[in-house]
């Protein structure tokens, strides 16, 4: 099965070795054909603790690090 990479915004740093991700989506609603944006937050693994707040990274699909992490941070 191929690893999906899924692009966000970094949302907080408060756990050693995590960075919380918030990762928008856009789609037209089936009916209104309005456009609707929905976010999601995404635990992922950051080894060095080299990002922050603000920053745009992209996360990878990976085996379960923690009980809530299953993502990676690529690095750029």
């Amino acid at each position: 099965m191929p690893k999906r990479i899924l692009q966000g915004t970094v949302t907080s740093t408060a756990n050693a070795q995590t960075v919380t991700v918030s990762v928008e989506r856009r789609f037209k609603h089936p009916v209104l054909q309005k456009t609707i944006r929905k976010s999601k937050k995404y635990r992922a693994h950051d080894e060095n603790g080299s990002f922050s707040v603000g920053d745009k990274v992209r996360i990878i699909e990976c085996a379960p690090k923690s009980k809530t992490k299953r993502w990676e941070v690529v690095a750029d």
